[in-house]
């Protein structure tokens, strides 16, 4: 079942098991876009055209657990196994058989696993944000939580089923506000870390955001996030947290393997997780990606850098889209 909505089209697709909404618009090779937390296929509305326009099919699925799509309440919903058959259900009901596939935040993560997990369907990647690093010797939980002996840290703070849920879902405009700028290049996410985990939820955390609109969001824009947050909470986002320890697990018989497709990485100067990894995990990454093609730093962007540098994000993309077919 398909609806019409101008230029965009949207589907209700069943992947077996679960239906994910995906929006979709133009002809041409299939760019599949993966969000990230607390994201939805809203995220990539500036790639849209702009790759339309280019002679590309752009196609952005709200990932499961976000916005129209299935929302299961269980984190073993969320194991890599089940995720990556996501996205093949999307290109099999959509009549494709090889994608580029971009990634942001856990949609990133999701993506860098995608040439092993299912191998035939990745003709390249375009990854922001969080760049591929070797598997962690200790589960994420564990690592969280020493974390958060020192200071509050969102990774530990999700993982156990109810606080988050209850604090996010209470106040989603006012949490949607304060994380957007706290990871935005204009505030210092990092300054987070001053608060100790005892006793505080993301909200005690977080900076009070401006008022909108901001460069890079417009009020009617951050409406539409409010929207369906409200609507469907954030278990469904808190619970691919949740999965961490299960993916783990399911990598441990299946361990990484380097990605050799060509692949196109971009990050923000005042991203924290580029803070917090540093310029060095960019050269580690070669070893792990040697399709590494391109790496750009874009400076005075900061985590959400679809949104924030638009025009820049576009640029890569379709340079690389390019050099593809050259």
């Amino acid at each position: 079942m398909s609806e019409a909505t101008g230029e965009i089209r949207h589907h209700m697709i069943d992947v077996g098991g679960a239906s994910l909404h995906v929006a979709e618009q133009g002809s041409g090779i299939p760019v599949v876009m993966c969000h990230g937390f607390p994201g939805l296929w809203y995220s990539w509305r500036h790639q849209f055209p702009a790759l339309a326009a280019a002679g590309y099919r752009a196609i952005a699925p709200d990932m499961r657990g976000y916005g129209r799509s299935d929302r299961p309440e269980s984190a073993r919903e969320y194991g890599r196994e089940r995720t990556v058959a996501d996205l093949v259900g999307v290109l099999d009901a959509l009549g494709i058989e090889e994608a580029v596939f971009a990634g942001h935040d856990f949609g990133a993560s999701l993506v860098w696993d995608l040439p092993q997990w299912a191998p035939g369907r990745v003709k390249a990647l375009m990854q922001l944000s969080v760049p591929r690093v070797p598997m962690s010797k200790r589960l994420p939980s564990e690592g969280f939580a020493r974390l958060a002996e020192h200071h509050f840290t969102h990774m530990h703070y999700f993982q156990k089923v109810g606080p988050a849920d209850e604090e996010l879902g209470g106040a989603p405009e006012r949490f949607l506000a304060n994380v957007f700028w706290a990871l935005s290049g204009g505030y210092r996410y990092l300054d987070t870390w001053r608060h100790p985990s005892e006793g505080n939820g993301y909200l005690d955390v977080l900076p009070e955001a401006p008022p909108l609109p901001w460069p890079w969001l417009s009020e009617a824009e951050f409406a539409y996030y409010v929207a369906e947050f409200r609507r469907t909470g954030f278990t469904g986002g808190l619970n691919w947290y949740r999965a961490n320890d299960l993916v783990w697990r399911e990598k441990q018989d299946r361990p990484d393997e380097p990605v050799s497709v060509p692949t196109l990485f971009l990050v923000g100067d005042r991203d924290p997780v580029h803070e917090i990894m540093g310029a060095g995990s960019l050269e580690a990454m070669k070893e792990l990606v040697p399709g590494l093609r391109t790496v750009r730093v874009l400076e005075g962007a900061g985590h959400f850098i679809q949104m924030e540098a638009a025009d820049e994000v576009n640029a890569a993309m379709l340079g690389f889209l390019a050099g593809l077919s050259a």
